[in-house]
């Protein structure tokens, strides 16, 4: 079968791998229907971080049918359609004893320390997929991940009622956080991106007022109000240091994005003006509900999605991406309807 595998840094490559094996006690087979490129998968393509087995099918996000259970299997049978969950936690350290698998002591994701989805098929744990409405688009319905991570985040970060808040990074997960907020949430929304259309995009899509990384602009465009929480999803240092500038105080600012650096702050600012730094490392619960989600948010997710025909394109559209030249705020490859 057809397989996208990274073998180092800036090394992937399509190629022909042997089929999944029957499924051992607790796991199932896979025909994956679709599968997105993720941030993170930039990231580990780019430098290598990540990288603890070579080489590896890549792709984390995404949703199959299965076609074989092993022994144990109860929850999903022979032809569901799924959703897959990304992460591989031990299950018995303190953090996954707790409740708190996302922040497990071993935590790997499923296109690392195993085989994803960029693939024609996959064999995972059984406790890894979840079953969703079968009427979805398979684009959709790869979509589950990422919007459990967002789901995650706007969590953790608690805007109460009526309150403003500020999505820095119109990506992924920014764009899904917006989306998340313009739902849950009845207060002032305000999106900053560098890129004009992502940003125009998820403005459409949310109702969100597009705004500048400037106190006076943000508190015109609050009518002389004040920004007490607001959310990080560029991992960038500049937009990081950006926003606690802006903050006022009593605020919150959660950070979802894999930075590239590090702080450089008087630690006293958020001591005087009591801000909280919120960290949001992928999901903890949040999957299920993420998918039971997807029916409802089907037309704006859609509108945030381009859509690959093939396997084949998954190397050129990483570096495309890295390029900054898509539209697009996730692209996802079809594999299978």
């Amino acid at each position: 079968m057809k397989a996208v595998r990274l073998h180092d840094t800036k090394v992937l490559r399509v190629e022909e791998v042997a089929e999944p094996s029957a499924p051992p006690p607790g796991f199932v087979n896979l025909l994956i229907r679709a599968a997105g490129i993720c941030g993170s998968d930039l990231h580990n393509y780019r430098t290598g971080q990540w990288i603890s087995r070579r080489p590896s099918t890549a792709g984390h996000e995404f949703c199959g049918r299965v076609t074989a259970v092993g022994e144990g299997v109860s929850h999903v049978a022979v032809g569901d359609v799924v959703s897959a969950d990304s992460r591989v936690s031990c299950g018995t350290c303190p953090a996954c004893m707790s409740g708190r698998s996302n922040v497990c002591e071993t935590l790997g994701f499923v296109g690392e320390v195993c085989d994803g989805g960029f693939a024609e098929a996959v064999q995972l744990p059984a406790r890894l997929v979840v079953r969703h409405d079968p009427q979805l688009s398979p684009h959709i319905a790869a979509m589950a991940e990422p919007l459990a991570v967002a789901l995650h985040a706007v969590r953790r970060l608690a805007v109460p009622a009526g309150e403003p808040v500020l999505v820095i990074g119109c990506g992924t997960i920014g764009g899904l956080s917006a989306l998340l907020l313009r739902r849950l949430h009845d207060g002032p929304l305000l999106l900053a991106d560098l890129n004009a259309e992502r940003s125009a995009l998820v403005s459409e899509v949310t109702g969100g007022t597009v705004v500048s990384l400037d106190k006076a602009k943000i508190e015109a465009a609050l009518s002389g109000g004040r920004l007490r929480h607001a959310l990080d999803a560029t991992g960038s240092i500049q937009a990081i240091e950006l926003a606690l500038d802006i903050m006022s105080s009593g605020g919150a600012l959660a950070l979802v994005g894999i930075g590239h650096g590090k702080l450089d702050f008087d630690p006293n600012i958020l001591v005087e003006r009591e801000i909280s730094l919120i960290g949001s490392h992928a999901f903890a619960g949040e999957l299920p509900e993420a998918v039971g989600l997807l029916v409802e948010l089907a037309p704006a997710l859609q509108r945030f999605i381009m859509v690959l025909p093939a396997l084949d394109d998954v190397p050129e559209a990483y570096e495309q991406l890295l390029r900054g030249e898509s539209k697009a705020l996730k692209t996802i490859v079809e594999v299978a309807g």
